[in-house]
């Protein structure tokens, strides 16, 4: 990002509602899979309903901005199957397994540890020890970690929904590996649309041999306290957590930059927090809440020093 693309001129304001806007709709994912699971759904069968039913609409859009010539080179379709694989199928069936024991919030927020596991994988692949602040940086965050996880006077959380939510922080590090060593140069619209797809075969493929299990029904949901019909909530996966989360955030880093939508992306955790409040009467207790806000800090801490140390050792565009 070079020195003027934030002037007067620039669509600042624009960048920063699509910004927020696929925060706050990508943080309703957890609650939209948690009405689902708990009237009777697996998780797989969510995972499923929600990437299967994106990948039709997101397929169909990125068909029409494309003109049917969907940009695929050399090694795309690889990169496809892997985006697929880890950052839709595999994350996302590790959160959704996560909230059917952890609140949404907690989930979520156990989930945006992968910063800092990376930070510890790269450490330890490379034997060099990171800088202070990015050590103070995950040190913090862990901190909060221990405050989410075991809280005093609440008890310790369900262990095997925090092992889900550790499983879905390892799946989103992975992505951020593969995204930074991806060179394929497949538009963003494209990576969501053959992601979606790849990832409802590869659920779907899985639930059939009996890998996962995969169960649906039509049994009514309950959200804010009300019996709605199963495909209120299926909708509210499809529609407004996946297809409108990803072109609002593809439409934010067009206008922001990857840098600051990611930062502005970290108030997804806020806004899973006020939604599961509303929707399903789920508040983190004081101390929780005191955890979270240092597991964001610390995040924010961790993802500046890699953002500074990135900039000196590359040469600025423009």
């Amino acid at each position: 990002m070079n020195s003027t693309s934030m002037s007067t001129g620039s669509p600042v304001r624009p960048g920063l509602a699509l910004a927020l806007l696929s925060a706050a709709t990508f943080g309703s994912s957890g609650v939209g899979a948690k009405a689902l699971i708990t009237s009777g759904w697996t998780a797989g069968g969510a995972v499923l309903v929600r990437l299967g039913g994106a990948a039709i609409v997101l397929v169909i859009v990125a068909t029409i901005v494309h003109r049917g010539r969907w940009p695929l080179g050399p090694g795309s379709i690889r990169v496809l199957v892997v985006y697929g694989a880890v950052a839709m199928a595999g994350t996302q069936y590790a959160y959704f397994n996560a909230v059917r024991t952890l609140d949404v919030g907690v989930a979520l927020l156990i989930e945006f540890l992968a910063p800092v596991l990376l930070l510890a994988w790269s450490a330890a692949r490379t034997r060099t020890v990171p800088a202070l602040p990015t050590l103070l940086g995950a040190a913090v965050a862990i901190a909060g970690l221990v405050l989410v996880i075991d809280p005093r006077g609440a008890g310790p959380l369900d262990p095997i929904g925090v092992l889900w939510a550790l499983a879905a922080a390892a799946g989103l590090s992975t992505f951020f590996v593969l995204s930074s060593r991806d060179s394929s140069g497949l538009p963003a619209l494209v990576m969501a649309a053959g992601g979606t797809s790849v990832g409802a075969v590869l659920i779907g493929a899985a639930g059939l041999v009996g890998i996962i299990p995969v169960t649906m029904g039509t049994a009514p949901a309950l959200l804010a306290g009300r019996e709605v019909a199963w495909w209120v909530p299926s909708l509210w996966l499809v529609l407004i957590a996946t297809v409108i989360a990803y072109l609002s955030g593809i439409g934010a880093i067009s206008r922001l930059g990857t840098r600051v939508a990611s930062f502005v992306g970290l108030t997804e955790v806020l806004f899973a927090v006020l939604i599961a409040w509303l929707v399903l009467a789920e508040l983190p207790g004081r101390i929780q809440a005191i955890g979270g806000t240092l597991i964001v800090t610390g995040i924010i801490i961790v993802q500046q020093r890699d953002q500074q140390e990135r900039s000196t050792a590359l040469p600025l565009a423009g």
